[in-house]
Parts: C-alpha cells; structure tokens; sequence
C-alpha cells in the first residue's frame, strides 16, 4: 500500500498530512463503508479538531452521518464502534511527536480495518472516485459526550475489582498529556487504588514527556513512584493504546518482560500467542514453558488483528498477544490494544506480589533499538540493499516476514524500515548489554556506510 502504514496513516502536519489529505481518507471510507453512519473521534493533539472537522466533512459530504465524540481514547472509541455498529475515522499518531498527526480507521464490527479493506479505500483515493451527495442528501452531524465514561464503566466491568480494590495499591500514572489523561485516572480510583499522577492534564504538545512511553523518558514517573511509595507506576501512550510500568523501586519495567508476564500468566496447553517479528526471547521462553505455540506477524497492529482472527477461524484459542511496546491484546475482552485494561490486568498480578517479583522471571535479556531517519526514497532503498546485504552475509539464515531478523541462538537482531515515520529501526537482543550493542552497531554501521554512499 502506498498510504496506509502498519498503524493506519502518519505524517507530519502540513508536510505529509494535511486536512485535504484527510477529507480525501474520510470521503473514500464513506464511500467503501456500507454504512449511513460513521464515528469521529481524536487524541489530544493541538492538530486534532482540525483534522476531526475534515474529517467529519468527508464523511457528511458522501451522505454519512456523523458522531463527534471529540478526545477518546483509540480502545474507547473502539468499543463505541463495536457497541453502536458503525465504522470510525480515528485522528491519532498514537506515540509520535507532537508535529504528526494521523489516521486509523475501524470497522463496524470494533476492529481496526483489515488490509484488504484499506486497500479498497486507498484505491478510491488515489482514483479520487467519491460517491458525493447532492446538498439535501448531505450527513447530519451530532456531538456525543458519553463515550468516555461509557468507556471507562466497561473497564470496570471487565476488571477483577475486588482482587484489585482488596489490594489497596497505590498506583503511579503518566498518561503523557494524552487522551489517557480523560479516563485512566478516575478508572483507577475506581477500582480501588490510591493514584497519584504526572503529565495527567491534556495537552497534544506534550510539554511534560515525549508520547511514546520508552524508559529514557520517564523520568518523572520513575521518581512519583519513589516519592509516593507507589505499588506500580503506570504509563500510556498518545491515543492510550499502550501501558508500561516502573517497579515499586523505581525502575523501569522492559515492555517485553511484562508482555511476557501477562502471557504466563494467561497461556496454557494447546493455546497460541501472537506476536511481532521483533518478539522476545521472553516470550518464546513463555511458550516454551506453558506449552503455548508463537505466531510471528509483520510488525503492526493490523497484521497481528488479522492473525488473530484467522487463527479464530480455524478454532484456536488466542488469550493474549502483542508486542513488547506495550501494546497488549486480551482478544477474549476485544480486539484491540487497551493500555487501561492491560495496566488492569497487571494490576491483578501486583495485587499478589510486588511488581518486581511479577517481572523477575522475564528480567535476564537487554534490548537496544536504534534509529536511522532517511529524507529520501534513495536513502531508504541505499539502507534496505545494504541490511539485505548484511543479512545475507552473516551466519544466521534471515526470517523476512518483517525487514531481516537473524536468530543467533543467545541474541537476535531485526532491520526493518518504520510503518509509521520515515526511518530504519534496528532491534537487538540479548542476555547481555554488551551483545546486544554489539549487534545493534554492526547493523547500524552497515546501514550508515550505505547512506553515506547515497
């Protein structure tokens, strides 16, 4: 696909990602989608109404109505699709930086569009074949204001509030000024927890952290835990699809150990977990123990949603899956990364021993990722003949299903180019730091050896 990435579409605002480009994504889905009503909703981001209303002019110009449900987080909106039956343009860039914004689109059925469907809707961009309505067949709009708390009283139902609530937690969050900020504070009070918060006020610049929740960031959240004498500290994510955790000692949780955790904790005999090409050895070693098998997928929330589903088809069991971001999938609850359902069910665990005990079995590998932004498609081709090459020329057989993965045995390293910014990232993992920079360099080297030449 040409527009549509491993997480819907991003770009830089005025530089890739414009309202016009927007109004186009929502005049086509309008199009494709079977449906006289559709769903607008958005994080925080200071671009986020501007695109909402493109958005929502689309949708109304080819005779869709629309609901406005203004900043939601992505699972809210998700389950208002799933409950209402209508289809959502989502504006999000989820834990991009403040200057992007984006757009996923989900279905009817509270799923994130499966890349067939995306593939319909971009053809009808790029042919800019639009079923426009004449002026009286245009859609009505309406704003709807519930969808939050509805959000948030179908969290606590789900959840075990007693185990949780019987605990008496006192839980740390960092929504990073996201649209987390709307929901995770009051669903966590509710579920009995003592909380204390950081960056819990919306604002899409982010003046407090980053969005992506990584360790070098925070910081802030890593010391709230230490001055609270906080259980567990919690982080999101821009659109609040993701959660990762800091220890009751004030470190920093790796999301491939608490990935790891949660599946342990949920996988048994003859279930199946799905995961990204850049899995962890954590969660190989969790199937390995409980007798699980491990699908791999590109990575994106898409292609794991779209393995997940097959694996339905043919009646297998898939209790959790996801990545080690922190976006988690409890598919039995719903088909979509929740970061305040995911630090839920952590919770469940914390509420039995303390945080760090939960992780200590999944502690022993270090991860690196390294980043290399390119500003062409030259540079980006230079960088993927040479990882081709380096893959080519090492000891390890390549896995290709996402960019070149080589398994060493005690270490692995991934290249891949980014779905959703223009870079190349580099993965690697091992027991040690040391082993693992060493293959992040060798890889990084060759990449930076080739755009030199470009």
């Amino acid at each position: 696909m040409k527009l549509f990435g491993s997480s819907g579409t991003r770009g830089v605002v005025g530089d890739g990602l414009t309202p016009e480009f927007v109004l186009r994504v929502a005049k086509a889905a309008g199009t494709v989608w079977a449906s006289d009503r559709a769903v607008v909703a958005r994080d925080t981001r200071t671009t986020g109404e501007m695109f909402s209303d493109a958005a929502t002019s689309g949708l109304a110009s080819v005779g869709v109505d629309v609901d406005v449900l203004g900043p939601v987080p992505t699972p809210g909106v998700v389950r208002y699709c799933e409950v209402e039956e209508v289809p959502a343009v989502v504006v999000t860039a989820s834990h991009n930086p403040p200057e992007y914004n984006g757009i996923k689109l989900v279905g009817d059925d509270g799923v994130e569009l499966s890349v067939s469907d995306l593939e319909r809707i971009e053809e009808h961009i790029l042919a800019e074949d639009f079923a426009t309505a004449a002026w009286d067949e245009v859609g009505e709009i309406r704003e709807v204001d519930s969808a939050n708390r509805e959000y948030v009283e179908d969290l606590l139902a789900a959840a075990d509030r007693e185990a949780i609530a019987d605990a008496g937690l006192t839980v740390a969050l960092d929504p990073g000024h996201g649209a987390g900020c709307l929901t995770s504070p009051e669903f966590f009070r509710e579920l009995g927890c003592e909380v204390v918060t950081v960056n819990a006020n919306a604002d899409g610049r982010f003046p407090g952290r980053e969005s992506e929740p990584v360790g070098s960031k925070l910081g802030d959240l890593c010391r709230l835990v230490k001055a609270s004498d906080a259980d567990v500290g919690v982080a999101h994510d821009g659109d609040a699809d993701r959660a990762v955790f800091v220890d009751e000692h004030g470190e920093f949780v790796a999301g491939e150990a608490s990935l790891a955790a949660l599946a342990a904790a949920h996988l048994g005999p003859n279930d199946t977990t799905v995961a990204a090409v850049n899995v962890s050895q954590r969660l190989v070693d969790v199937c390995e123990e409980t007798g699980a098998d491990l699908e791999l997928t590109p990575i994106g929330a898409t292609n794991i949603i779209t393995r997940i589903r097959d694996l339905w088809a043919r009646g297998e069991t898939v209790p959790v899956a996801g990545e080690g971001n922190g976006g988690v999938f409890f598919p039995d609850y719903r088909l979509v990364r929740d970061g305040a359902y995911t630090a839920a069910k952590f919770l469940e665990l914390v509420a039995e021993r303390p945080t760090s005990e939960v992780v200590a079995p999944y502690s022993d590998y270090v991860n690196v990722r390294v980043n290399l932004p390119y500003e062409s498609d030259a540079e980006l081709e230079a960088m993927l003949d040479a990882a081709h090459e380096y893959a080519e020329a090492s000891e390890a057989t390549p896995n290709t299903t996402d960019g070149y993965r080589l398994d060493y045995g005690d270490a692995w390293v991934l290249v891949r180019p980014s779905g959703t910014e223009p870079k190349v990232r580099v993965y690697a993992e091992a027991r040690n730091e040391e082993r693992a920079t060493e293959l992040a360099s060798g890889a990084e080297e060759a990449l930076k050896d080739a755009l030199d030449r470009v």
